[in-house]
Protein backbone atom coordinates (compact mmCIF):
# COMPACT_ATOMS: atom_id res chain seq x y z
CA UNK A 1 0.00 0.00 0.00
CA UNK A 2 1.18 3.28 -0.80
CA UNK A 3 2.37 5.34 1.97
CA UNK A 4 2.10 8.91 2.69
CA UNK A 5 3.98 11.42 1.03
CA UNK A 6 7.02 12.52 2.35
CA UNK A 7 6.97 9.80 5.53
CA UNK A 8 9.94 7.81 6.83
CA UNK A 9 11.06 4.35 7.47
CA UNK A 10 13.72 3.43 9.70
CA UNK A 11 15.18 0.09 10.06
CA UNK A 12 14.90 -2.55 13.11
CA UNK A 13 17.65 -3.06 14.92
CA UNK A 14 19.79 0.31 14.85
CA UNK A 15 20.88 1.72 18.16
CA UNK A 16 21.16 5.21 18.89
CA UNK A 17 23.77 7.52 16.81
CA UNK A 18 22.88 5.16 13.81
CA UNK A 19 19.42 6.25 13.37
CA UNK A 20 18.72 5.70 9.32
CA UNK A 21 15.90 7.53 7.43
CA UNK A 22 14.14 6.30 4.53
CA UNK A 23 12.35 9.00 2.49
CA UNK A 24 9.43 8.40 0.21
CA UNK A 25 8.19 11.84 -1.12
CA UNK A 26 5.12 11.34 -3.82
CA UNK A 27 5.91 14.04 -6.76
CA UNK A 28 2.54 14.41 -7.85
CA UNK A 29 1.88 16.82 -4.86
CA UNK A 30 3.96 19.92 -6.34
CA UNK A 31 5.04 20.41 -2.37
CA UNK A 32 6.54 17.01 -1.88
CA UNK A 33 7.77 17.38 -5.44
CA UNK A 34 10.27 20.38 -4.51
CA UNK A 35 11.13 18.62 -1.39
CA UNK A 36 11.83 15.27 -2.96
CA UNK A 37 14.22 16.63 -6.04
CA UNK A 38 15.87 18.88 -3.39
CA UNK A 39 16.38 15.77 -1.14
CA UNK A 40 17.08 13.74 -4.08
CA UNK A 41 19.42 16.79 -5.47
CA UNK A 42 21.63 17.00 -2.19
CA UNK A 43 21.63 12.97 -1.25
CA UNK A 44 23.59 12.41 -4.76
CA UNK A 45 25.59 15.07 -4.23
CA UNK A 46 27.20 14.06 -0.48
CA UNK A 47 27.15 10.20 -2.69
CA UNK A 48 24.31 8.43 -1.84
CA UNK A 49 21.84 6.32 -4.35
CA UNK A 50 18.09 7.77 -5.16
CA UNK A 51 15.09 5.73 -6.79
CA UNK A 52 13.99 8.14 -9.70
CA UNK A 53 11.21 7.76 -12.09
CA UNK A 54 12.18 7.32 -15.92
CA UNK A 55 10.18 7.10 -19.30
CA UNK A 56 10.71 3.59 -19.22
CA UNK A 57 10.98 2.14 -15.66
CA UNK A 58 11.76 3.44 -12.14
CA UNK A 59 15.35 3.35 -11.85
CA UNK A 60 18.33 3.60 -8.75
CA UNK A 61 20.82 6.18 -9.68
CA UNK A 62 24.24 7.97 -7.89
CA UNK A 63 26.65 10.36 -9.07
CA UNK A 64 28.41 8.67 -12.22
CA UNK A 65 31.88 10.49 -10.96
CA UNK A 66 31.72 9.31 -7.26
CA UNK A 67 33.71 5.53 -7.40
CA UNK A 68 32.16 4.47 -3.29
CA UNK A 69 28.22 5.28 -4.83
CA UNK A 70 28.67 3.82 -8.02
CA UNK A 71 29.76 0.32 -6.10
CA UNK A 72 27.08 0.91 -3.36
CA UNK A 73 24.57 0.87 -6.40
CA UNK A 74 26.02 -2.37 -7.53
CA UNK A 75 26.19 -3.63 -4.20
CA UNK A 76 22.44 -2.71 -3.95
CA UNK A 77 21.24 -4.36 -6.49
CA UNK A 78 23.01 -7.74 -6.35
CA UNK A 79 24.45 -10.30 -9.16
CA UNK A 80 26.54 -9.72 -11.45
CA UNK A 81 28.20 -6.10 -11.63
CA UNK A 82 27.37 -4.80 -15.20
CA UNK A 83 28.84 -1.54 -15.70
CA UNK A 84 25.68 1.19 -15.55
CA UNK A 85 23.97 2.97 -17.99
CA UNK A 86 24.47 7.02 -17.57
CA UNK A 87 21.49 9.31 -17.64
CA UNK A 88 22.10 12.89 -18.78
CA UNK A 89 19.83 16.11 -18.68
CA UNK A 90 21.03 17.47 -21.42
CA UNK A 91 22.24 16.34 -24.91
CA UNK A 92 25.34 19.28 -24.63
CA UNK A 93 26.53 17.15 -22.04
CA UNK A 94 27.34 14.30 -24.02
CA UNK A 95 29.77 15.92 -25.93
CA UNK A 96 31.90 16.57 -22.34
CA UNK A 97 31.73 12.29 -21.79
CA UNK A 98 32.46 11.20 -25.28
CA UNK A 99 35.62 10.94 -26.95
CA UNK A 100 34.05 11.24 -30.84
CA UNK A 101 30.81 11.37 -31.51
CA UNK A 102 29.88 9.64 -34.68
CA UNK A 103 27.49 11.42 -36.70
CA UNK A 104 25.06 8.39 -36.95
CA UNK A 105 25.03 9.04 -33.37
CA UNK A 106 24.02 12.91 -33.40
CA UNK A 107 21.09 11.45 -35.88
CA UNK A 108 20.14 9.31 -33.24
CA UNK A 109 20.18 11.60 -30.36
CA UNK A 110 18.18 14.79 -32.58
CA UNK A 111 15.42 11.81 -33.44
CA UNK A 112 15.15 10.26 -30.24
CA UNK A 113 16.48 12.23 -27.26
CA UNK A 114 15.19 12.70 -24.48
CA UNK A 115 14.04 8.99 -24.53
CA UNK A 116 13.91 5.85 -24.87
CA UNK A 117 17.11 5.77 -26.75
CA UNK A 118 20.64 3.96 -24.96
CA UNK A 119 23.63 4.90 -27.15
CA UNK A 120 26.73 2.83 -26.80
CA UNK A 121 29.88 4.99 -27.18
CA UNK A 122 33.42 5.54 -26.33
CA UNK A 123 34.40 8.00 -23.71
CA UNK A 124 36.62 10.38 -23.25
CA UNK A 125 39.75 8.16 -21.59
CA UNK A 126 40.22 12.23 -19.42
CA UNK A 127 37.16 11.06 -17.38
CA UNK A 128 37.62 10.57 -13.27
CA UNK A 129 35.34 7.77 -13.10
CA UNK A 130 34.91 4.24 -12.11
CA UNK A 131 31.89 2.42 -13.80
CA UNK A 132 33.91 -1.10 -13.50
CA UNK A 133 34.89 -2.98 -16.62
CA UNK A 134 34.00 -0.96 -19.65
CA UNK A 135 36.43 -1.15 -22.05
CA UNK A 136 36.90 2.17 -22.69
CA UNK A 137 32.61 2.75 -23.46
CA UNK A 138 29.94 4.10 -21.74
CA UNK A 139 26.05 3.69 -22.31
CA UNK A 140 24.19 6.64 -22.27
CA UNK A 141 20.78 8.29 -22.64
CA UNK A 142 18.45 11.25 -21.86
CA UNK A 143 15.33 10.21 -20.14
CA UNK A 144 12.12 11.45 -21.08
CA UNK A 145 10.72 12.36 -17.43
CA UNK A 146 10.31 15.99 -15.76
CA UNK A 147 11.30 14.95 -12.90
CA UNK A 148 14.56 13.09 -13.83
CA UNK A 149 15.46 15.74 -16.18
CA UNK A 150 14.99 18.09 -13.48
CA UNK A 151 17.29 16.18 -11.28
CA UNK A 152 19.78 15.08 -13.20
CA UNK A 153 20.66 19.11 -14.45
CA UNK A 154 21.20 20.09 -11.04
CA UNK A 155 23.74 16.64 -10.60
CA UNK A 156 25.04 16.20 -13.86
CA UNK A 157 25.49 12.66 -15.31
CA UNK A 158 24.56 10.25 -13.25
CA UNK A 159 24.98 5.79 -12.81
CA UNK A 160 21.17 4.77 -13.66
CA UNK A 161 20.22 1.19 -13.49
CA UNK A 162 17.12 -0.44 -13.29
CA UNK A 163 15.85 -0.06 -9.23
CA UNK A 164 15.22 -3.98 -8.44
CA UNK A 165 17.55 -6.19 -6.98
CA UNK A 166 18.76 -9.30 -9.32
CA UNK A 167 16.63 -11.92 -9.99
CA UNK A 168 13.63 -9.54 -9.53
CA UNK A 169 11.49 -7.44 -12.12
CA UNK A 170 12.23 -3.81 -12.24
CA UNK A 171 9.90 -1.76 -10.35
CA UNK A 172 7.63 0.38 -11.81
CA UNK A 173 6.33 2.24 -8.83
CA UNK A 174 8.76 4.07 -6.22
CA UNK A 175 7.12 1.88 -3.99
CA UNK A 176 7.79 -1.48 -5.41
CA UNK A 177 11.56 -0.39 -5.67
CA UNK A 178 11.63 0.12 -1.92
CA UNK A 179 9.86 -3.26 -1.19
CA UNK A 180 13.61 -4.46 -3.22
CA UNK A 181 15.90 -1.98 -1.99
CA UNK A 182 14.75 -1.14 1.23
CA UNK A 183 17.36 0.58 3.43
CA UNK A 184 20.39 0.94 0.51
CA UNK A 185 18.92 3.73 -0.59
CA UNK A 186 17.84 6.72 1.65
CA UNK A 187 15.76 8.80 -0.98
CA UNK A 188 12.69 7.88 -3.47
CA UNK A 189 10.96 9.65 -5.64
CA UNK A 190 7.25 8.59 -6.69
CA UNK A 191 5.67 9.76 -9.63
CA UNK A 192 3.04 7.00 -10.01
CA UNK A 193 3.56 3.93 -11.65
CA UNK A 194 5.53 4.19 -15.10
CA UNK A 195 3.11 4.56 -18.38
CA UNK A 196 5.61 2.45 -20.62
CA UNK A 197 7.83 0.07 -18.51
CA UNK A 198 9.34 -1.38 -21.89
CA UNK A 199 12.88 -1.18 -21.96
CA UNK A 200 14.96 1.52 -23.61
CA UNK A 201 16.72 0.46 -26.80
CA UNK A 202 20.17 -0.03 -27.48
CA UNK A 203 22.07 0.77 -30.26
CA UNK A 204 25.97 0.25 -30.17
CA UNK A 205 27.52 3.00 -31.94
CA UNK A 206 32.28 1.94 -31.33
CA UNK A 207 31.87 -0.15 -34.52
CA UNK A 208 32.37 0.76 -38.39
CA UNK A 209 28.27 0.43 -38.64
CA UNK A 210 25.65 1.27 -36.11
CA UNK A 211 24.37 -1.97 -34.30
CA UNK A 212 21.16 -2.43 -32.84
CA UNK A 213 21.74 -4.99 -29.47
CA UNK A 214 18.58 -4.17 -27.87
CA UNK A 215 15.72 -3.79 -28.98
CA UNK A 216 13.11 -1.64 -26.96
CA UNK A 217 10.51 0.97 -26.78
CA UNK A 218 12.28 2.30 -30.33
CA UNK A 219 11.93 -0.43 -32.99
CA UNK A 220 14.52 -1.47 -35.78
CA UNK A 221 12.09 0.70 -38.24
CA UNK A 222 12.27 3.58 -36.75
CA UNK A 223 15.73 3.47 -36.15
CA UNK A 224 16.64 3.00 -39.76
CA UNK A 225 14.31 5.83 -40.62
CA UNK A 226 16.96 7.74 -39.15
CA UNK A 227 20.45 5.77 -40.05
CA UNK A 228 19.41 3.35 -42.94
CA UNK A 229 22.36 1.41 -42.58
CA UNK A 230 21.89 0.22 -39.02
CA UNK A 231 22.35 -3.79 -38.42
CA UNK A 232 20.50 -5.71 -36.12
CA UNK A 233 22.40 -8.21 -33.49
CA UNK A 234 19.82 -9.41 -32.05
CA UNK A 235 15.91 -7.81 -32.02
CA UNK A 236 14.71 -9.68 -29.25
Amino acid sequence: MFRHPGTAGTPPGLGRGRLLLVMLYDCRSPADRDRGIAAAIKAIRDGELVVLPTDTVYGIGADAFTPHAVKALLDAKGGQPVPPPVLIGSRHTLDGLVFSLPSAARDLVEAFWPGALTIVVEHSPSLRWDLGETSGRVAVRMPLHPVALEVLRETGPMAVASANTAGLPAATTAEAARGQLAYSVRTYLEAGPAVDPVPSTIVDLTGAVPQLIRAGAIDLDRLRDVVPDIISSRVA
